[in-house]
């Protein structure tokens, strides 16, 4: 077929943990708009995992949505068979990107924090993300492009999220080693660290609380909370081509927070 020049033949497939809300679900959109298939997980809202599917099929996409607990490592195998049975529905067998977002958060002080909080923060940031990127990966081309969500807090301290933040600065390390060890496959590993970002994570806080927004904004050179716009395109421009070069970084997309 002659291309016009005017139809998206990107045709590239991606997998993102928690795509049903937040930057997840912007991320997906986004790269929906660049003509990239969707495979998401989504821990428990089922209408909000339909919706998204229908908004990237409307938009002209495939779109599939699986229920899985990142932090649960017993359920990867089945998690890894359902996306096969997909994409070999899809007449795949392979995919291009993996943005591993999926978090929970915790805001304890270090004296507080229990064991069994630690354990399921280092569950899903550290060691689901370690073993869902493993158990994936004979699933990517070669050539493909693995964006781990950080956070600002990894960068600067803040009292009350020592685990969160602790665990989100091994991901950093992580990716770095991801980059070096999967280069011969000319796959890279990247960092995207968002700061403090106005979604429902932590119940909404920097959303719904006009004291905790404000309190961002004159943190933030840009004197203002970030929407979940501020990240998706950014995330779904960074796996593009033109960043094929980028490789083991950690990107802040902050607003210039604590500087």
């Amino acid at each position: 077929m002659t291309s016009t020049g005017t139809e998206n033949i990107t045709n590239n497939l991606a997998i993102i943990t928690g795509g049903s809300r937040g930057l997840g679900r912007n991320t997906a959109l986004n790269l929906a708009r660049r003509g990239v298939d969707i495979l998401f997980t989504y821990r428990a809202n089922q209408k909000e995992a339909e919706s998204l599917i229908r908004e990237a099929e409307a938009i002209g996409r495939k779109a599939a949505g699986f229920r899985l607990d990142t932090g649960d490592i017993r359920a990867f195998d089945q998690f890894v068979a359902e996306v096969r049975k997909t994409l070999r529905s899809w007449g795949r067998d392979r995919f291009d990107y993996l943005v591993n977002n999926a978090g929970n958060s915790l805001h304890a002080g270090f004296h507080e924090t229990t064991e069994a909080q630690f354990d399921e923060i280092f569950n899903v940031h550290v060691k689901g993300v370690y073993f869902l990127t493993q158990k994936l990966l004979p699933l990517m081309n070669d050539g493909g492009r693995i964006v781990n969500v950080s956070s600002g807090l990894a960068r600067f301290a803040m009292p009350g999220s020592s685990a969160y933040g602790a665990a989100k600065g091994a991901v950093e390390v992580l990716t770095r080693y991801l980059a070096k060890e999967l280069g011969p496959r000319g796959i890279t590993a990247n960092v995207v660290a968002p700061g403090a970002i106005q979604t429902d994570f932590s119940g909404g806080m920097v959303r719904d609380n006009p004291e905790i927004n404000k309190r961002v904004a004159e943190m933030t050179a840009l004197g203002r909370a970030g929407v979940p716009d501020d990240i998706g395109p950014m995330i779904a421009a960074f796996l593009s081509d033109e960043n094929r070069w980028v490789n083991g970084q950690r990107i802040e997309v902050s607003g210039g927070m604590a500087l």
